[in-house]
């Protein structure tokens, strides 16, 4: 019998993107997404069934019957949404895969996130938290500076027009802003060098970092200055490649992928992650992001493809997720 097979009944819960052209369901995974996990977890013995994360998830999971959650849902509404599912999950006594709800809450604040990594030692971008309102006495910062939600993921919010050249240009960036997302914004200094992403999959001594992967613009997205924006990300084959590994100075990858394990086990994050970073315009690699519930759709999302490189693929790569949760919970490690 496969580890898949001894979990009993799993589910795949989700919350599924019914509206492309919603930015409320932006980071939403696409029925086709969902469905190739489901395909993906069958294919290696699993009894798979898809369920949504909506208001009658509780009692679904009690009509189904479900022993084992692998958890995708970004959840509704808050700072603490991708948290919701988690903490449910938690007080059903139900085992799942990914991170916990603590994790999950503290990494969608990206300005906590990066206190802490910069806590553990890990290099960040200088920045600034500005809250609704503090358009009208902004902070001194060194210009240009990127803006984005501090609680946002998928590119939300962030445009290909994102980076403010002096104050002015921040107040009115702000404003509008502002209008659409009612939360604080990070405005950060702008980092002028490469960009990359680390996957991790895995824990403990059986962590595998993955080599950072290049994101390459072909050209750039704002004036001078390049920007992996929510529109970008849409319509990623007009305007990026891909490359992993990248080449890049043994130095600055190990540099990446030691940052990544660093902010990873910090944070308690558990069996799989994506970690940002960008270089500044010295060529040092600084702590951008880190995503415990990072986009699985095959042929498209950043992990998958980083995985791919290393030798799973898709149906291996879902496969090893769940097992990895299997093992970490038999052992009797980092919770549920």
């Amino acid at each position: 019998m496969s580890i898949l097979e001894k979990l009993g009944r799993l589910a795949v819960v989700a919350n599924v993107q019914h509206r492309h052209d919603s930015d409320e369901e932006a980071e939403f995974d696409s029925p086709e997404t969902v469905e190739a996990i489901r395909s993906a977890l069958e294919s290696g013995g699993a009894d798979a069934v898809v369920i949504e994360a909506g208001r009658d998830l509780a009692r679904e999971l009690a009509d189904k019957k479900i022993d084992f959650v692998f958890n995708i849902a970004e959840g509704r509404g808050g700072r603490d949404r991708e948290a919701q599912v988690p903490g449910l999950l938690g007080l059903l006594g139900i085992p799942y895969s990914g991170s916990d709800a603590a994790a999950l809450a503290v990494t969608l604040d990206k300005s906590l996130t990066k206190r802490l990594a910069a806590s553990c030692g890990v290099r960040t971008a200088a920045d600034a938290l500005i809250y609704p309102g503090g358009e009208d006495d902004l902070p001194d910062m060194t210009y240009p500076v990127l803006v984005k939600p501090n609680a946002e993921g998928s590119g939300k919010g962030v445009t290909e027009r994102a980076v403010a050249e002096n104050k002015e240009q921040l107040r009115a960036m702000l404003r509008s802003l502002f209008e659409k997302y009612p939360q604080p914004m990070l405005a950060e200094t702008y980092l002028s060098g490469r960009e990359f992403t680390v996957g991790i999959l895995g824990n403990g001594g059986a962590m595998q970092v993955f080599p950072p992967m290049e994101i390459i613009y072909r050209h750039p997205t704002q004036g001078e200055y390049y920007v992996y924006s929510y529109e970008i990300k849409k319509d990623y084959r007009s305007h990026v490649d891909y490359q992993c590994p990248a080449d890049v100075p043994k130095a600055a990858a190990d540099e990446m992928t030691e940052a990544a394990r660093t902010v990873f086990n910090a944070l308690g994050c558990r069996d799989l992650a994506r970690v940002d970073f960008r270089m500044d315009g010295e060529g040092r690699p600084c702590f951008l992001e880190i995503n415990p519930l990072p986009g699985l759709a095959p042929g498209y999302s950043d992990f998958p493809m980083a995985a791919e490189t290393v030798g799973y693929g898709y149906n291996e790569l879902i496969c090893a997720v769940a097992e990895t949760a299997a093992r970490r919970i038999d052992e009797g490690r980092w919770g549920l």
